[in-house]
């Protein structure tokens, strides 16, 4: 009697356990509660300390700190729009999101993904507060604190062999604080060519998640791990340094792409070369560009009296765009009066290269690159250069990594970041803005020299000014990080016309 009896027990545990979690797991999906009162608003002088404290997080950023600009009138302009975004932004959505799906489709067992309801409901996001921060770069910088308590109706259908699942995302609440950065102004309109957008801390992000009528993220665990999985994500992407960078105006108008690497053009030499000269000769010299760039082009020596010249001579391109951008070739005949005739061009798609390798190319000079022109088929000589492509390190891997507490990457501490950042070819910018309050002996009309690396450019001059505004951008290339290298930059004064007084040097930094 006493074994049956254990053995009843043992069967009844092992029974009721199972039962009663299967059994409050339900009641707690499905049963809400029916008590819930509407909340009771107060004046805030009526509030004790503890009250007080529990509130202080729900206050504008705006009250709490001086540099936050309250923005009422942006929260108005959200309110009227909010129905049109809406839809723009859905519409967004569905196009990026629709293309995912379809990668899907026959995996698994998935034979359909679709939405079902797609909005993001009729409460639109609110902003706290927003902070302009004052650079000396050609952008406008600011930080805008964003909440977002939304009720949107996103409804998913996965068709999984014969079952028809329905998943559903409600009650959405978002804090981020991003930094937008409209870079570069331009003068046409919309006065900025691209917008780069990164976040400053990890976003706080909580959501309901309903699958077959039940809340998935209210079982114990899972909620918590979603967190953890969507901030580390996010981080990965989008926490400051990383960027997501959208593109506005295109190239003609303002510099929307980063440099991605250097170009390395070897002018090896030319044969056969047309005569030009009347004692049957050419003065030869080659100029060098890249499609799409407005920096001055580049030229070799010229080589007197001879149709077989060799240069050997280097040269270093910034390159934006390596899959679209090409490296122009001309050769000319220099005249001592008058204009240089043309000998011929040709052009080197950069996409025929391969990166950190070097090609050599044997080209056939034309007169232009309209292949139907019969005067291409001409004889004009042919043309002898080296290519290199050496790519800039990604910001994508140069900041990848774990991330600790205190927001540093691991694989940037210690000897791996000097490998990184010193071995590596770059590019240094050097931005020009202007001078105040200089003054020449003799004239005021100043300019600003810069010299680095063997190399020294120069700003146009503003004539008859203290405070001269130049706004100038100059690009030096690096083979490796300038450790013991130093910038010379000198404020000159340049006389104009004829005269007697040199030129003065005000300032030397």
């Amino acid at each position: 009697m006493g074994f049956l009896g254990s053995l009843l027990g043992i069967i009844g545990f092992g029974i009721g356990i199972p039962l009663g979690l299967l059994l409050g797991f339900l009641l707690f999906i499905y049963v809400e509660p029916g008590d819930v009162k509407e909340p009771i608003s107060r004046p805030i002088h009526e509030f004790d300390t503890n009250s007080l404290l529990d509130i202080l997080p729900e206050i504008p950023l705006w009250v709490k700190h001086p540099d936050y600009d309250r923005v009422d009138w942006l929260n108005k302009l959200l309110s009227d729009m909010w129905p049109y975004l809406d839809k723009a932004i859905c519409g967004v959505i569905k196009s990026t999101a629709e293309p995912v799906f379809a990668e899907y489709i026959g995996k698994f067992k998935l034979k359909s993904v679709e939405f079902k309801n797609l909005s993001l409901g009729t409460i639109p996001p609110s902003i706290h507060g927003i902070k302009v921060h004052e650079t000396n770069e050609n952008e406008l910088v600011f930080e805008p604190a964003v909440r977002w308590a939304g009720n949107p109706n996103i409804t998913l259908v996965l068709k999984l062999l014969s079952l028809r699942i329905t998943v559903q995302l409600v009650d959405v609440q978002l804090f981020a604080a991003p930094r937008i950065i409209l870079k570069p102004l331009v003068p046409t309109f919309p006065c900025f060519a691209s917008v780069a957008v990164s976040l400053m801390e990890k976003p706080h992000l909580d959501f309901g998640l309903n699958l077959l009528g039940g809340d998935v993220m209210a079982i114990p665990g899972v909620y918590q791990y979603v967190q953890d999985t969507i901030k580390k994500q996010v981080a990965s992407l989008y926490l400051w340094p990383q960027t997501f960078e959208i593109p506005i105006l295109d190239g003609s108008v303002g510099p929307t792409k980063k440099p991605v690497g250097i170009l390395h053009v070897k002018v090896v030499r030319a044969i056969k070369l047309l005569k030009m000269d009347l004692l049957g000769a050419s003065d030869p010299y080659v100029k060098l560009s890249l499609s799409g760039d407005k920096l001055p082009a580049k030229k070799t020596s010229i080589k007197m009296k001879n149709l077989n010249p060799e240069w050997n001579e280097d040269f270093k391109l910034t390159v934006k765009d390596p899959d679209t951008q090409v490296l122009q070739l001309h050769a000319y005949d220099w005249e001592k009066v008058g204009t240089h005739d043309k000998l011929g061009m040709q052009i080197v798609p950069l996409r025929l290269l391969t990166p950190h390798e070097t090609k050599e190319f044997t080209l056939n000079l034309v007169k232009n690159t309209n292949p139907n022109d019969p005067h291409n088929k001409k004889w004009r000589g042919k043309l002898v250069v080296e290519l290199t492509f050496k790519p800039f390190i990604d910001d994508s891997e140069l900041f990848s990594g774990s991330l600790h507490g205190s927001g540093k990457r691991e694989d940037m501490i210690g000897k791996g970041s000097e490998d990184v950042s010193l071995n590596r070819a770059g590019l240094l910018l050097v931005l020009l803005q202007g001078a105040e309050d200089v003054e020449g002996t003799h004239h005021n009309n100043p300019y600003a020299v810069v010299n680095f690396g063997g190399e020294q450019k120069k700003t146009k001059t503003i004539k008859k000014t203290r405070d001269p505004c130049w706004n100038e951008e100059f690009q030096f290339v690096l083979e490796e990080a300038p450790l013991k290298e130093k910038i010379r930059i000198e404020v000159m004064s340049r006389r104009t016309g004829f005269s007697f007084r040199r030129k003065d040097t005000w300032i030397s930094i």
